[in-house]
């Protein structure tokens, strides 16, 4: 059984994609689900694939649900549409837009076809996360594990040699906390 395995980039930053893999006689419905997983969106709203050329044009509509406004040509139901139906190039190509009302659009390209089955992974699958996702409803902090995935990746942890504050002694943790209280008080 062929394995599909696609790129979804965040449209405004192409720094920021997942790697997902699917059975090509999987639906456009699980892409879908796992899309939204792997970006950790909920699945609140309405949703739709349009197949795309190398331009990135908007050709052929998969959607969720028959939606209320008009269409050029009848759209596809993502629940009744394999993804092998809609795979016509080696690099073949989907625009997802997710919530239409703040309309988070996704790029989605075929990167990889592969016959074998990983036999440790439940299909769909994210396979790569690269990037700190967007944050569905406002802004995400970095607590816990992503902080620690970017001090990994960043190497934060570690100071830069040869730079430091003005006036910066070897003095005990008691200066420096109060020279950080004086400092706040300047402030407010």
């Amino acid at each position: 059984m062929a394995i599909l395995k696609f790129r979804v980039y965040y449209e405004e930053d192409d720094s920021i994609y997942r790697d997902v893999a699917v059975r090509h006689t999987q639906s456009f419905l699980q892409l879908h689900q796992i899309i939204l997983k792997a970006y950790e969106f909920d699945s609140k709203h309405q949703a739709t694939f349009y197949r795309s050329n190398d331009n990135w044009q908007r050709g052929r509509e998969i959607t969720l649900e028959k939606y209320d406004k008009s269409y050029k040509a009848e759209p596809l139901l993502m629940e009744a549409t394999a993804i092998r139906s809609e795979i016509f190039d080696p690099n073949q190509k989907f625009i997802y837009v997710y919530d239409f009302v703040k309309n988070w659009s996704f790029l989605v390209e075929l990167i990889n076809v592969s016959k074998e089955e990983n036999p440790k992974l439940e299909y769909p699958a994210v396979v790569k996360t690269e990037g700190i996702a967007p944050s569905q409803y406002g802004t995400k902090g970095l607590v816990g594990d992503k902080l620690t995935e970017m001090e990994e990746k960043y190497d934060l942890t570690k100071g830069t040699e040869g730079f430091g504050e003005e006036g910066e002694d070897a003095g005990s943790d008691e200066e420096e906390s109060e020279e950080t209280t004086g400092e706040e008080d300047d402030i407010v």
